[in-house]
């Protein structure tokens, strides 16, 4: 049975819109990051579909480029959360105030 590329545009549709939703609603910086990265993978899913469809590798090779431009954010944004509580003691997003002393 073959899936139709709308298939696929939906779930990138509806993985997309759990992120964004994700991302205005959680507080946590964790949830944020985790959000951003669902956000990532649905554009991801899109790219993989219609380059299965044009049959294109073009699509497939941007894919594993974003897919290593998420694994270096997620190695720094990490190191970055983990400072950012060191000291500030939280990861809420609303007490988090850098430019403050």
């Amino acid at each position: 049975m073959i899936v139709p590329i709308s298939a696929y545009l939906i779930l990138a549709a509806i993985l997309f819109s759990i992120g964004i939703a994700a991302f205005l609603i959680k507080r946590n910086v964790i949830s944020v990051f985790m959000s951003i990265e669902l956000m990532l993978n649905a554009v991801n899913l899109t790219f993989v579909a219609f380059a299965h469809r044009w049959h294109a590798v073009s699509g497939q090779i941007f894919v594993f480029f974003v897919m290593v431009v998420a694994a270096a954010e997620a190695a720094v944004g990490l190191a970055i959360i983990i400072a950012i509580f060191r000291t500030r003691q939280t990861l809420n997003v609303d007490q988090i105030n850098l430019m403050k002393n």
